[in-house]
């Protein structure tokens, strides 16, 4: 509801019991605005894919636009023309917004929660500004204020309603899904299975064949970054994903290039243990842990059936890590 209170004497913010009414309507009209835009932001970003949310943010901005109206003409009839430049960065202990920017990196899901958050943050510190003063005209203000935003919380249900029935809400729930599977999970289910699988062999050759954990671990270490690196830049580079759709390159390169990298060194760092039998005991542990959690991945998210992942994902590890025990045994 309110952000934590900061010391004016330090940050040069003011208080928010220490404005006045015009202090406050200015206020009122500036966080207005800028919420005005955020809703139009969310809805230029959702527009191509989800288009009925899209409806949704751009009714939620022409309502701000006009409670902003509506106070500025209040505003003007009261204390005239010219505005207290005040926004709500300069108040300390007034509600903040996150910067405009981030919403780019935000999903439909999450651009939902983030607006009602918006509209019940503002409601509350309104409510809880009027509960403060003990003028009876900022009082009445304030309440008014608060009742404003409590409508807008209102109107952004009744505009769900209008646009969002079940069916399309269902649809554009189930693109979102598909495209966190295409930007996240496919390329980090990609990377940890050839960090996991790919690196067996050569971690666990050098285990049989030298059985000193220390050089072990530095082959599984450079292994597995080096395939993490090699990994998060072939992703990010062979496809931009502007006819794909599969997302940002940046995105699924980090993706792929962290999971590949955690995939080889889960069964890597066991040999930092100095004691060889139990580093490679744990190891085998871990290796058991990476490929049933390929298994359930693979499950979940790409609606693979379970038993035929288990299947491929054991016995491939399964050669893999047999060919590596081999070839160092030998």
């Amino acid at each position: 509801m309110l952000s934590r209170p900061s010391l004016p004497g330090f940050s040069g913010k003011r208080r928010f019991d220490d404005l006045s009414e015009r202090d406050v309507l200015a206020l009122a009209i500036s966080a207005e605005e800028e919420d005005g835009r955020i809703y139009a932001i969310y809805a230029q970003k959702l527009r191509a894919d989800y288009p009925a949310s899209a409806a949704v943010f751009d009714g939620m901005a022409a309502e701000e636009d006009e409670h902003r109206r509506r106070l500025l003409d209040l505003y003007q009839h009261r204390f005239g023309d010219v505005i207290v430049p005040i926004r709500r960065e300069h108040v300390a202990d007034f509600y903040a917004r996150k910067p405009v920017w981030l919403v780019e990196n935000l999903g439909l899901d999450r651009i939902r929660e983030e607006a009602q958050d918006m509209e019940r943050r503002a409601a509350d510190f309104y409510v809880a500004a009027a509960g403060r003063t003990r003028d009876v005209d900022t009082r009445k203000l304030l309440g008014e204020l608060a009742a404003a935003e409590a409508g807008h919380e209102n109107k952004a249900r009744d505009l769900a309603e209008t646009h969002l029935d079940g069916e399309t809400r269902d649809q554009e729930d189930l693109a979102a899904r598909r495209q966190f599977v295409l930007t996240w999970v496919q390329p980090g289910l990609a990377g940890l299975m050839d960090g996991s699988v790919s690196t067996l062999a050569p971690i666990f050759a050098t285990a049989f064949a030298t059985q000193d954990p220390h050089t072990t671990f530095l082959i599984g270490l450079s292994a597995s970054v080096g395939a993490g690196i090699s990994m998060g830049f072939t992703e990010a580079a062979h496809d931009d994903g502007k006819l794909s759709g599969r997302g940002a390159p940046w995105k699924r390169g980090l993706a792929s290039g962290l999971m590949t990298a955690l995939g080889g060194l889960g069964h890597a760092l066991p040999y930092l243990i100095p004691h060889f039998w139990t580093a490679t005991a744990i190891a085998l542990a871990v290796v058991f842990i990476e490929l049933w959690a390929i298994v359930w991945i693979q499950n979940r998210f790409m609606d693979t059936p379970f038993l035929r992942a288990a299947f491929q994902i054991l016995l491939g590890g399964g050669l893999v890590l047999a060919a590596g025990i081999l070839i160092g045994g030998a």
